[in-house]
């Protein structure tokens, strides 16, 4: 055990048995995702560096404390990429928080989230016992669902010290196309898309157009162009376009009001929620400014068999999607279980856990 993982291990214990709440944190670029900040302070960017890396394997090992800029530029001069696309809300997020918070960027649609692409993980539990999930191979995945619960646990459960991640070759080619269309026209564009061997690898519409980005061989992308339509856009403006909603730096994200995401399936229809929105992953994430009283945001999203999250502007522990009693009762044995004095990130996911 390296210096800086007994000192992180020392610290955990010693508040372990204190009953000293800790707040876990690397580069703090989420810290407004979460119910509450609250805690001594335990920085974990000291715990860092890629421990192992074979490009042929397409797999990456990191500490928890290794930078998203370190990693990307490793995995580039290989012609790799973490394809599930982290967004980094204009920071350099370390690598164990992108896994524990779980979010994902515009390609999610077409290679999934987070929690399918890392393979295995290695926590450091309250009473500093090391435990460890998954493996560094894609074929290995004893305890792999472990590994995944513990993406978008926002470190409730414990320290994440090292990840080992699928990585993915960089496309070929790509291209991003844009149709004028209403949000409706769109949602059905999507949907038949979808039903179709397409190389689509983001999709989203604001203010009556849609954009789609097209990855994959130049055959494909010329046959999948013609099938589409739509106009080319210049491959610089096309990267611009992408990263300012993978890190929301897009002016709609800035709007006054509050500012709700919504995940639902994404055959779901146009739902009446007045004010401005954006579209992405091909119709299943949603994003609503409106003034529309939250009790009937979540109404509409719980009746598309979705989730609506407040974003931006919710009262203390109120940014989530209630949980369903029975889905807390497994969120507090899970607490219990690898937490039991409640020491890490407390209310940080749940209000009382």
């Amino acid at each position: 055990m390296d210096a800086q993982l007994r000192s992180l291990k020392e610290r955990i214990v010693a508040a372990h048995h204190a009953g000293t709440p800790l707040r876990l944190h690397g580069n703090r670029t989420k810290d407004f995702y979460g119910a509450s900040l609250h805690g001594e302070l335990l920085d974990t960017r000291g715990h860092s560096g890629i421990v192992d890396y074979e490009p042929s394997e397409l797999v990456l090992t990191a500490r928890c404390g290794t930078s998203l800029e370190e990693i990307a530029t490793t995995l580039s001069k290989h012609g790799q990429f973490l394809a599930f696309e982290p967004p980094a809300f204009g920071g350099d997020p370390t690598i164990g928080g992108i896994v524990a918070a779980g979010l994902s960027g515009p390609r999610r649609a077409q290679v999934g989230a987070v929690r399918d692409f890392v393979l295995g993980t290695t926590l450091l539990a309250a009473d500093g016992e090391l435990l460890r999930f998954g493996g560094q191979v894609m074929k290995n995945v004893a305890g792999f669902d472990v590994s995944r619960l513990l993406c978008g646990s926002l470190g409730i459960l414990g320290l994440i010290t090292e990840v080992s991640i699928k990585v993915l070759p960089l496309p070929k080619q790509e291209v991003t196309l844009r149709l004028p269309m209403s949000a409706p026209e769109a949602l059905a564009a999507f949907n038949g898309w979808r039903g179709q061997p397409l190389p689509i690898s983001a999709g989203s519409w604001t203010e009556g157009i849609t954009t789609v980005r097209l990855s994959g061989a130049p055959a494909a992308l010329a046959a999948a162009r013609a099938r589409i339509g739509g106009e080319p856009v210049a491959d610089t403006e096309a990267a611009a376009w992408w990263e300012s909603l993978r890190n929301q730096t897009h002016p709609f994200f800035t709007s006054a009001g509050a500012l709700w995401r919504l995940s639902v399936p994404a055959t779901t229809l146009l739902m009446a929620i007045p004010g401005p929105s954006v579209v992405e992953w091909n119709g299943a994430l949603r994003w609503h400014v409106t003034d529309l009283p939250p009790a009937e945001v979540r109404r509409l999203a719980t009746a598309a068999g979705g989730s609506a999250m407040q974003w931006r502007g919710a009262p203390e522990g109120a940014m989530f999607h209630p949980l369903s009693p029975a889905v807390l009762a497994i969120h507090r044995k899970l607490k219990d279980r690898f937490d039991p004095r409640g020491i890490f990130n407390p209310g940080r996911l749940v209000a009382d856990l």
